[in-house]
């Protein structure tokens, strides 16, 4: 299957970024490419990409599709989170990053890709790991995970009323025989979602395979140390962009870069700051970007889409 992904907000995150075509530009999470190659377009034989992804497969794909373009290329097989790696590649290509891309969405590929295990659309193995070189997966999480632990994470990632019910299913489902497949799994949250709920509103699996997705990848985790660490990384002018999914990403993102807007530690009793900590950040726009209704046309995946943007004083 070819690595595919849509670019979501493609030009609304070149202009986000910003790009100088002799900059250095670093895209955390570069998928099959799309992203890059627009930012690719945009530099020139000095300017240098470092594409990170943790799933090898994107990482070989995007090689292959940015081979191409003029600019100095770096790939790296690690985490977004991993910012002394970037770091490390980013000195040795001169210096200061003049932009950052996450987009935190689940590829096409790794969605359709039967194989992986993210989709409740396919039967396939129990593995939902975005790094294959991971050995923990989401038959490990369904499996091994007690009911009030699954009853939290798929209450609290996947935001699910049924939370409780879904749990309690899947661990007397599982006292038979492990639950092996995708398809099992389906077929067990919608025995445990009333008729009545499972008639409107997305999919029935939806929620508990995303919480059981963030859960194997530690994707909010991940997302917490890179937007507190990855704005470190920015020269002065340099702007870090960040496409959201969910509520859960969006509200970390949200947070993180207002407390780097407002970094005073004082008590709010304090008339005045004496904690002496300023904004070295400002933002590119106050409120987050979304799609254009021609987008949500073209590719309805984007619709949960949000795209926030911060720029280093």
């Amino acid at each position: 299957m070819e690595f595919e992904h849509v670019p979501v907000l493609y030009d609304e995150v070149m202009d986000a970024l910003n790009i100088r075509p002799g900059g250095i530009y670093v895209d955390g999470t570069v998928g099959g490419g799309g992203h890059s190659s627009g930012i690719c377009e945009r530099l020139n034989g000095s300017g240098t990409l470092i594409a990170v992804d943790r799933d090898r497969e994107a990482l070989a794909a995007a090689e292959a599709r940015l081979s191409g373009y003029s600019c100095e290329k770096r790939f790296i097989h690690a985490n977004y989170s991993d910012t002394e790696a970037i770091a490390a590649v980013a000195a040795e290509a001169g210096g200061g990053v003049n932009g950052i891309l996450l987009d935190l969405g689940v590829s096409s590929y790794q969605l359709d890709n039967e194989e992986r295990g993210f989709s409740y659309m396919h039967d396939a193995p129990m593995d939902m790991r975005m790094n294959e070189d991971d050995s923990f997966t989401a038959y490990d999480v369904v499996n091994g995970y007690s009911e009030a632990e699954l009853a939290r994470i798929i209450k609290e990632y996947g935001e699910e009323r049924w939370a409780a019910r879904i749990a309690q299913f899947i661990v007397r489902e599982r006292k038979n025989a492990p639950i092996a497949s995708t398809g099992q799994l389906t077929e067990i949250i919608k025995a445990a979602i009333p008729a009545k709920a499972r008639r409107t509103g997305p999919h029935p699996a939806k929620r508990t395979f995303q919480a059981i997705r963030i859960e194997v990848n530690d994707e909010l985790g991940h997302l917490r140390d890179a937007v507190e660490k990855l704005p470190d990384l920015l020269s002065s002018g340099g702007r870090i962009a960040i496409i959201t999914f969910h509520s859960l990403e969006d509200r970390i993102v949200k947070q993180e870069f207002e407390r780097r807007l407002d970094p005073c530690t004082c008590p709010k009793e304090f008339p005045v700051c004496v904690c002496g900590k300023v904004a070295d950040v400002r933002r590119v726009t106050r409120k987050p970007i979304i799609p254009s209704e021609n987008e949500l046309e073209i590719n309805p995946r984007s619709r949960s889409a949000k795209l926030r943007v911060l720029e280093k004083i």
